[in-house]
């Protein structure tokens, strides 16, 4: 039997009926033990696809100051933009969320300066 190129196999199929089609899906699943059925994973979409990313926006709750309130506060200061009182009754109110509704990025960014001040904060 000859090889056909891909060529003639397009060819083929653009000159084929719906019966004939549907005659060749057919076989190819019986000889290859393969589905031609979409996989319902796909139909999920967009949905799924951002339940695996995670979440889009989230909170900075300090849970405590540690060792070093003065420090921490003027961390929560420069985040915030807060004044001096408004930032230590913020810090005294552990635990307090310190930004809401922030990209994970973000996040992570505050986390790191409040932590390196001597806080422990979570991510919610």
């Amino acid at each position: 039997m000859a090889k056909l190129t891909q060529e003639e196999i397009l060819a083929y199929l653009d000159e084929a009926t719906i019966l004939e089609l549907n005659a060749l899906v057919k076989a190819i699943e019986e000889k290859y033990g393969v589905s031609a059925a979409a996989p319902v994973a796909v139909a999920a979409g967009p949905a799924a696809a951002e339940e695996e990313q995670g979440p889009t926006s989230v909170n900075v709750v300090m849970t405590s100051f540690g060792d070093s309130k003065v420090a921490v506060i003027k961390v929560v200061r420069e985040i915030t933009g807060l004044g001096l009182v408004d930032a230590k009754k913020l810090v005294d109110g552990v635990p307090a969320e310190i930004k809401k509704e922030i990209t994970p990025e973000e996040a992570e960014e505050i986390k790191k300066k409040l932590t390196d001040a001597g806080a422990t904060v979570e991510i919610k």
